[in-house]
């Protein structure tokens, strides 16, 4: 397409204007800016040109042929960079009387619509994205749970918890970034500094829940292959991989980035409301490029830990059957810890069926990865299912204990005779230990 627009433009320039191929017509016809370029084409090589601004495209609208000193009046846009605007006002573009259009385009009365209006459902569009709000929402709310308790049982504290406390936290705040960028995107209540920190923190959280997932291979990696090493893992080193080399790179992301995006034109058309942080570019790899290093050390690690599970398991006095079953169940568990359904949905089909039902597997597959992870190393732990067992237990040996309380002192308030009935507590006590004594005396 680019070569498409080249050869139009050389066109308009002068050059003769030859037959153009179906697929270069199929090309214009989706494209109102190869429309537009197509038609001054035409123009320019049937040499029907007359005095007045030529035909021009603003990235906008196409502009027709326009006499001098004359305003050019079109009807707003239904629709511009996925926002709703009102048709029945009109867009002004000024012809000066030199026949030269005027730099700026009049937009100002195709305002937006404030409420987004009911459109059709389209499954290949709508459904991966309610897909990715309810997994989630869901992932949110059993992370956040999943927190507090290793967080709140002070038994449960050790090196390996910390490292799925963290993680999890990444995935929270990565999850709440997520889901704000989606509501101030829907409601176009978004300034240009808002965008530009919801992507920062988008980016670095992102970027810091990759290094996480490659934390927890690590440790795995350190207990299983590098059992006997001397070097014992240490917390404070997880924490500068987890959170401070993703800190480094997002800050000089963030430079190169506000560095390279162009500047805004003084005079804004009021259709500018696309945040330019979020366009994607060749300094975006500098967060990429960590974050499949990190999914690569992670299939590493996998593969080394899974050789020595299924060496351990051939070692054991075990049937094929139950071996094959406790590795797929290991594997199985340790994908979502080390983010490998991310090299799973990496890449698929870009046309047709295929591309849809991928669209779907992957929205499930990433947006349940944070419920996945809580489940099998939080919900389905034996060590927190027992910690909060003897938690619940404890609190209800409480509870029995009080209430046996209260019920022997509403028995010795009725054996106190009637003018020492309802005495304070601690006389009730007094009174109970020396009907004891008096039992236990010969």
């Amino acid at each position: 397409m680019q070569n498409l627009t080249m050869n139009l433009k050389a066109l308009m320039n002068g050059n003769i204007f030859g037959n153009l191929t179906d697929e270069y017509l199929g090309l214009i016809n989706a494209s109102l800016e190869l429309k537009c370029l197509h038609q001054a084409a035409i123009e320019t090589s049937s040499e029907e040109e007359d005095s007045g601004c030529p035909i021009f495209f603003d990235s906008v609208l196409c502009w027709p042929r326009t006499p001098p000193a004359t305003w050019a009046v079109q009807p707003c846009f239904a629709e511009f960079k996925g926002v709703k605007y009102d048709t029945t006002q009109n867009a002004t573009r000024y012809c000066h009387l030199n026949g030269v259009w005027d730099n700026y385009t009049n937009y100002e009365e195709c305002a937006h619509h404030d409420f987004p209006s009911v459109s059709e459902f389209e499954p290949h569009v709508d459904l991966p994205t309610y897909i990715y709000c309810i997994g989630y929402i869901l992932s949110l709310t059993t992370l956040l749970l999943a927190t507090v308790i290793f967080f709140h049982f002070k038994e449960l504290r050790c090196l390996r918890n910390t490292i799925h406390g963290n993680l999890f936290v990444t995935y929270i705040l990565s999850v709440m970034v997520w889901l704000t960028a989606l509501s101030l995107q829907l409601t176009h209540t978004s300034t240009n500094a808002a965008c530009t920190l919801i992507v920062i923190l988008l980016n670095y959280f992102t970027l810091t829940n990759f290094f996480w997932m490659m934390v927890e291979g690590l440790y795995l990696y350190t207990l299983v292959v590098k059992t006997f090493s001397r070097t014992k893992p240490h917390v404070g080193l997880y924490m500068a991989i987890g959170w401070g080399v993703p800190f480094i790179f997002v800050t000089l992301w963030a430079i190169i980035k506000a560095a390279s995006t162009p500047l805004k034109p003084h005079k804004m058309t009021g259709l500018d409301i696309e945040c330019s942080w979020m366009r994607e570019s060749l300094v975006d790899w500098i967060c990429k490029l960590p974050a499949c290093a990190a999914l690569l050390a992670n299939l590493i690690f996998l593969v080394r830990v899974m050789w020595v599970l299924i060496t351990k398991l051939r070692s054991a006095e075990n049937s094929e059957t139950k071996q094959y079953r406790k590795a797929s169940k290991a594997l199985l568990v340790l994908m979502p810890l080390l983010g490998i359904t991310y090299l799973i949905v990496l890449s698929g089909p870009s046309e047709g069926v295929g591309s849809y039902i991928f669209a779907v597997v992957r929205a499930i597959l990433l947006s349940s990865q944070g419920f996945s992870v809580s489940l099998f190393y939080c919900f389905l732990n034996s060590e927190v299912q027992n910690a909060m067992r003897h938690r619940f237990n404890k609190w209800r040996d409480k509870r029995n204990i009080r209430g046996n309380i209260a019920h022997r002192f509403q028995s010795v308030d009725g054996q106190l005779p009637e003018k020492n009935r309802g005495k304070t507590p601690s006389q009730k006590i007094l009174f109970l230990l020396c009907i004891l004594l008096n039992n236990l005396m010969p």
